[in-house]
């Protein structure tokens, strides 16, 4: 079976979600070291249930955080893409950049190439501005916004995670594009 993929990097090739995804997704959002500035490990039945909502998105903006495979492996990485928030703030609502990745393809640039990419292809659909958040804690995320030009915006108390104290406090990068 020949896969499809919307576009690709060197290494990467991104594309729609498939039912066939579900286990190794489930792998990567129950992994806690992956999980560990997210409010809480995906079970199966909450992985599938971003699946769905991801492919809905992408029906409706033409965006979403997509699959991710590694081309040589055809292995799924994770999801690298762009999302749409609409919790309260005053930046919102926004297109937003994310990405989680397995932990098995950490520190091999996986993650920048990616989010590189899909700034390419926000810019190809003419959205104007992206951000992209993170926990104050997480700094390698937050090196990955820095690493592909984003800059700096300011912190704030995501209001979806009031319940983790730990992690509520978020720094916001911004890039127009």
């Amino acid at each position: 079976m020949s896969i499809s993929y919307l576009f690709t990097t060197s290494r990467l090739g991104f594309r729609r979600w498939q039912a066939s995804d579900l286990d190794a997704f489930t792998e990567i959002n129950t992994d806690a070291e992956v999980m560990r500035f997210f409010e809480k490990p995906l079970p199966k039945e909450d992985t599938l249930a971003m699946m769905e909502r991801m492919e809905r998105l992408y029906e409706e903006k033409g965006f979403c955080y997509f699959a991710v495979d590694v081309l040589e492996s055809k292995a799924l990485l994770g999801t690298i893409g762009l999302g749409w928030k609409t919790f309260e703030a005053d930046f919102t609502p926004t297109v937003d950049l994310g990405y989680r990745i397995g932990k098995n393809w950490w520190n091999q640039g996986y993650s920048t190439e990616g989010a590189a990419a899909c700034l390419d292809y926000a810019r190809k659909v003419q959205i104007p501005k992206v951000v992209a958040m993170a926990s104050i804690g997480n700094l390698a995320s937050i090196q990955v916004m820095k690493k592909i030009g984003m800059q700096y915006w300011k912190e704030f108390d995501h209001p979806d995670l009031q319940n983790s104290p730990s992690i509520q406090r978020c720094s916001l990068y911004q890039m127009s594009l």
